[in-house]
């Protein structure tokens, strides 16, 4: 199975993103996480996403906040799906991240999920891997299905009080 990148611009971030490595633990997912920013390591960024493919990845998750160009800058060196995870910050709420994220060119498309959304983000890198891995996809229908069941538990719970 491929692989799953974690790209974070800053340390700072690493609360958010962390729930994004314990979805993909819980699904017995191989991810690697990294530190790059696009202002401050461009290089190093561009380098990862040019070859990624080769080393063994099939999806890259970006987080970042504040200009939040690192998703899209990743996205620019790579054809493989880039998700996107705009990080809320003090001063405009994750807004800035959000739109910096979802308002890609034409012809170089970022996914974007909700503002510090690393679960969502997960959970969509998975479904994109499970295209081409049966027992990923099986793993992700048990997902679906147990929190189908819980909702369950909690409406009749609600009503029988």
């Amino acid at each position: 199975m491929k692989k799953v990148a974690i790209i974070m611009g800053s340390d700072s971030d690493l609360p958010v993103v962390r729930k994004a490595a314990d979805v993909l633990d819980s699904f017995g997912v191989e991810y690697e996480m990294h530190v790059y920013s696009a202002h401050r390591t461009p290089n190093e960024a561009r380098e990862f996403s040019l070859n990624a493919r080769q080393n063994g990845f099939g999806v890259i998750i970006a987080a970042a906040g504040m200009a939040a160009h690192l998703a899209g800058a990743i996205a620019a060196g790579t054809t493989l799906p880039v998700i996107g995870i705009p990080i809320k910050s003090e001063q405009l709420g994750g807004m800035d991240a959000l739109l910096s994220t979802v308002q890609m060119p034409s012809g170089i498309p970022v996914a974007t999920v909700a503002i510090d959304g690393a679960k969502n983000a997960a959970i969509l890198a998975l479904e994109i891997l499970s295209l081409e891995d049966s027992e990923l996809a099986a793993k992700l229908e048990a997902f679906r299905l147990s929190g189908t069941e819980e909702t369950l538990r909690k409406d009749k719970a609600l009503n029988t009080k």
